[in-house]
């Protein structure tokens, strides 16, 4: 919006600047002609202004009339040809705007001494000329340029986006395959178990007995088709014959232990236990933690890393701090990262905050609240 109306003042200003000097020109020649206002070299003005004002005639029609009336008519006329020598230089047309001025030059020499270009200065009009043709060219150049960066910035802004977008989907897919494994883990389970007490069912009342079956077809079933849906989203996806996936619900423990033994100074503080949080939750705080883990290793080479994890309810809670350090080596951080795991944390109704926090730390902090519990949402920690 502030380049359009930056283009606006500029088209405002341009025609401000030629009716006045339009009217310079009507001024000019009418001292020169004696205080009479009607003659030629006033309407010729007049034409020329019309000509620079008016954006559909061919773009010769303007420095072509104006160079023939500032020809004939002398230096009265010569800011309006400026102008079109400017316009030409502007539109890479240098070579058309130095034969206007060959041209008007050599008919100035033969022209009334009244309203010749040589005077009172002999070379004053070549030095306007030279000076409306290098400056438009200048302005071109850097009008060019201009929408050469701008155009550049539009298009990594685009290309920021795809990316933002990608890592979105990136997110959504590694959350639906994990989810995929931890539910085919589950519904194993209830498969096994209720086929076991099938098993038994003699010694069951024959309602029970009716519902375990009933339940050990409606889990195998659901474990087909949710291998059908999800299954094709693994990196790899299993072939005929490949076991069950196995879950993913890693320990946040084991990956800080891996952190330490790397050399990471890593100081935790754990309240709940996991199993009070939800398997899609667990999931989360394991990615959130590694994610933080890992940014402190690249961008805080040696600083401490401070980590709080809260299981809940009524939220699952997790706060990485890390001081400042020095960067291993030359790095470009994307930030795709932290916008997928935002996307992950949104998806569970959570918060993701992450930056500065106080004087030389970095914070990432999430929270997200237990289902049953969503009405206790409070503040990021």
């Amino acid at each position: 919006m502030g380049r359009g109306r930056n283009l606006l003042w500029a088209v405002y200003g341009r025609r401000g600047l030629v009716l006045l000097l339009t009217g310079a020109a009507v001024q000019n020649g009418a001292a020169t002609a004696g205080g009479r206002y009607l003659t030629a070299g006033t309407a010729a003005a007049v034409l020329c202004g019309l000509a620079l004002l008016v954006p559909r005639l061919p773009w010769f029609a303007a420095p072509a009339l104006a160079t023939a009336a500032t020809g004939l008519w002398g230096w009265p006329l010569l800011p309006l040809l400026l102008v079109a020598l400017f316009d030409l230089a502007a539109r890479r047309r240098t070579a058309v705007a130095a034969g206007c001025c060959a041209v008007v030059l050599a008919v100035g020499t033969v022209a009334p001494s009244s309203v010749s270009l040589w005077r009172p200065q002999q070379y004053g009009a070549s030095l306007f000329l030279l000076l409306a043709v290098v400056g438009g060219s200048w302005m071109g150049n850097r009008r060019r340029l201009v929408d050469a960066l701008n155009a550049q910035v539009e298009h990594l802004r685009i290309e920021r986006e795809l990316r933002e977008q990608a890592a979105r989907d990136a997110e959504r897919s590694r959350v639906a395959a994990e989810m995929h494994d931890v539910l085919a883990h589950r519904l194993s389970l209830i498969a096994l178990h209720t086929g076991v007490l099938t098993t038994r069912a003699d010694a069951l009342p024959a309602p029970v007995a009716e519902r375990l079956t009933l339940l050990r077809t409606a889990s195998t079933e659901a474990l087909a088709d949710l291998r059908d849906v999800l299954g094709a989203l693994h990196e790899s996806g299993p072939t005929a014959g490949d076991a069950a996936p196995a879950p993913v619900l890693r320990d946040v423990r084991e990956l800080i232990a891996q952190a330490r033994e790397a050399g990471q100074q890593v100081d935790v503080q754990i309240t709940g236990e996991p199993e009070q949080a939800p398997a899609a939750h667990r999931l989360a705080l394991y990615r959130l933690v590694q994610e933080g883990l890992t940014n402190a290793r690249k961008h805080a080479v040696g600083a401490p890393v401070r980590i709080r994890l809260d299981y809940g309810p009524p939220a699952t809670v997790v706060e990485i701090v890390n001081a400042s350090g020095r960067s291993d080596g030359p790095t470009a951080p994307s930030g795709f990262g932290l916008v997928g795991l935002g996307e992950r944390v949104r998806t569970l109704g959570g918060r993701l905050t992450a930056g500065p926090h106080g004087t030389g730390t970095w914070r990432l902090a999430a929270r997200i609240p237990h289902p049953a519990r969503s009405e206790q949402n409070g503040p990021l920690p």
